[in-house]
């Protein structure tokens, strides 16, 4: 069953770094993983420039493998996280790297490592946006509510061109009725009800994904979610 939508975009950003992709633990677990001494000493508040000047003390490529080893010990083999790290110094993982479920972690790894090392890695490009999705159905905002990212994708690529990238890698996906990558594809989603009749998205995903919405404003389309 489809609804039919209007959408609004109500703000867009680049951003370089996600909230909340590295915690305060996660530097100490990090600074034990190179062997710093006296982590109890430092302070919360320096932890993270701490942890960037630790990483700089390696080369980039060795500094890539602490980091993807940290962060994929469980799903990555010796073998791929020594490849990794020394491709990451050129390509841009959080996008071209084949699983999608590692797209979020693969930017974080990035963007501390960008950091750490002054631009030696690519600089990290994420999308954050806020869209307005309202309907004159008569609850017709409950079709968001059984896999919200696949609906939600549905409608916005709508909005963009032809030619956008969504469409083109998953457009089976797209008009058909089992999404099964549009988790990985939003990376971070938040839904608010505005009425009945209107919620607000805010939405991270990669630029890679969502450039072309940048230049959308308003327009109606329709959408519809994955069969259960």
């Amino acid at each position: 069953m489809k609804n039919s939508f209007r959408v609004k975009r109500l703000a867009f950003q680049i951003i370089q770094e996600l909230p909340h992709s590295w915690t305060n633990n996660q530097y100490k677990e990090l600074l034990e993983v190179m062997e710093y001494s006296d982590i109890s000493e430092i302070s919360t508040e320096d932890l993270e420039e701490m942890c960037l000047m630790s990483l700089n003390d390696f080369e980039p490529e060795e500094a890539a493998k602490i980091v993807l080893q940290y962060v994929f010990s469980n799903r990555l083999k010796n073998g791929q996280i020594l490849n990794l790290s020394n491709e990451m110094l050129e390509e841009k993982m959080w996008e071209e790297y084949a699983d999608l479920s590692m797209h979020e972690e693969f930017f974080n790894v990035n963007q501390l490592l960008y950091r750490a090392f002054g631009g030696q890695f690519p600089n990290p490009e994420a999308v954050k946006f806020q869209v307005s999705i309202k309907t004159n159905e008569n609850k017709g905002i409950s079709i968001f509510d059984d896999s919200p990212e696949a609906t939600l994708i549905r409608l916005l690529v709508a909005g963009m061109p032809k030619n956008t990238l969504i469409f083109r890698l998953f457009e089976e996906q797209v008009v058909g009725t089992e999404f099964t990558d549009a988790k990985d594809i939003i990376w971070q989603l938040k839904t608010e009800k505005i009425s009945e009749n209107e919620l607000v998205f805010d939405i991270i995903s990669s630029s890679y994904w969502f450039q072309d919405f940048k230049y959308v404003d308003a327009f109606e389309a329709e959408t519809h979610n994955n069969e259960i």
